[in-house]
């Protein structure tokens, strides 16, 4: 599925491909709840990284987190006009991209069921609205994004 994004003052523009467009994955940890906002938690989509194409690079700055004293690999983008997260690019998987469900412009699908990760990192003010069918994590999930998509047949 083509994926079109924005920042909120239009300043970047992007597109790229994800063969896993569900915006399931809600993480509550410090860094996206602090970076993203949102409900208290951010949601990442995956997408294929040789196929990101931006428009006013210019306008990007990148974020490195400190994680347990050592600045992560993880690249979160976001617009330096307006502060709108974009994606998150990791050297270390170098053929993935993972945009931000909140700058996407193009409809996204409902998932069926969602993942509440990184729990144990989450505010006490943030209120969990996990239904029968989700799974909740205190850290990472037991599966990826991709094997999310393909234990349900939602692969595009």
């Amino acid at each position: 599925m083509l994926l079109k994004g924005s920042c909120h003052c239009q300043a970047v523009t992007f597109s790229v491909r994800s063969p896993h467009p569900y915006p399931f994955n809600r993480c509550y940890c410090s860094i996206c709840r602090k970076t993203a906002g949102g409900g208290g938690y951010a949601i990442n989509l995956s997408g294929d990284s040789k196929t990101l194409n931006v428009s006013g690079d210019e306008h990007i700055s990148i974020y490195r987190a400190v994680i347990n004293g050592v600045q992560s690999t993880g690249e979160r983008h976001f617009c330096k006009h307006c502060a709108s997260s974009l994606w998150v690019y990791d050297p270390d998987w170098p053929e993935l991209v993972h945009p931000f469900a909140s700058a996407i412009d193009t409809p996204l699908p409902t998932p069926p069921k969602r993942t509440h990760m990184m729990l144990g990192s989450r505010a006490d003010w943030v209120e969990v609205n996990a239904q029968f069918q989700d799974k909740c994590f205190d850290e990472y999930p037991d599966e990826s994004l991709a094997e999310w998509h393909q234990r349900l047949g939602l692969e595009c």
